[in-house]
């Protein structure tokens, strides 16, 4: 199973959706790929893994076609790391649109795949639409949409429904998706209001878990933890697992 982390706003939570939900199936023992899509490389800096070397992040693979495999590093319960590159913001201008490039890291994981890598991998987007995100979609099964609990998130998501629809034609199948509110403040009536409005909006595609606002989530990185490793008691970490078993049983995981 392949999960895009995807939506064109930034700082709704994409970066630690992907970590922390793919840690809390390592504890099921599940281990992940995780794959940083993003030129601006924040999940493989909360791993510590070094930004300095272009050859040995996930842009080898666009410009040399490197074997995944042969760039992937251990992440400690979590899984492994496809490492980003700030050169990644290139691949635009340098490599084109063709289908070669778009479907580049899906011939990737592919390969991985039939090699014995993971079965289960998380692809952490950048937010905007370009040949990056375009890649993780077209080697997505799913696609999960992190949503901050404000108006300007709403729009956001309703913009990603038409981008998606859009793309349905070209992939020729409906892309599978879910909505997760995250950043959810329940002291605040704006958080269920845009919950109200996303729920008559997606109807059921529209996660019941919500993440809440949570210190352990917003400090964890800091200490290049995810929130179980930093606080496993924590409300953050709770909704995590929440998120996973919602899924696993909707089948969407």
């Amino acid at each position: 199973m392949r999960m895009a982390v995807f939506n064109q706003k930034g700082g709704v939570g994409k970066t630690t959706t992907a970590l922390n939900l793919a840690a809390a199936l390592a504890r099921g023992s599940a281990p992940t790929l995780l794959v940083d899509l993003d030129p601006q490389a924040h999940l493989t800096a909360i791993h510590g893994k070094s930004l300095g070397e272009a050859h040995n992040s996930v842009f080898a693979l666009y410009q040399d076609n490197r074997p995944l495999n042969e760039l992937a590093v251990i992440w400690e319960g979590v899984g492994r790391l496809i490492p980003a590159h700030a050169e990644l913001i290139k691949v635009d201008s340098i490599f084109g649109k063709g289908p070669a490039i778009l479907n580049r890291l899906n011939t990737g994981l592919q390969s991985l795949e039939s090699s014995g890598g993971e079965s289960t991998a998380m692809i952490d987007c950048c937010p905007f639409l370009g040949v990056l995100s375009l890649n993780a979609i077209f080697a997505s099964d799913r696609i999960l949409v992190p949503v901050s609990s404000d108006y300007l998130s709403l729009r956001g998501a309703l913009q990603i429904e038409h981008t998606l629809k859009a793309l349905e034609p070209v992939l020729k199948r409906r892309i599978e998706r879910r909505y997760l509110l995250t950043r959810f403040d329940r002291r605040r009536k704006m958080s269920f209001d845009i919950q109200q409005r996303l729920r008559m909006q997606f109807g059921a595609e529209l996660c019941e878990t919500v993440i809440s606002e949570n210190v352990a989530i917003a400090e964890a990185p800091a200490m290049s933890l995810d929130v179980f490793g930093h606080n496993p008691a924590s409300r953050g970490a709770q909704d995590y697992l929440a998120l996973m078993d919602e899924l696993q049983t909707a089948r969407f995981l």
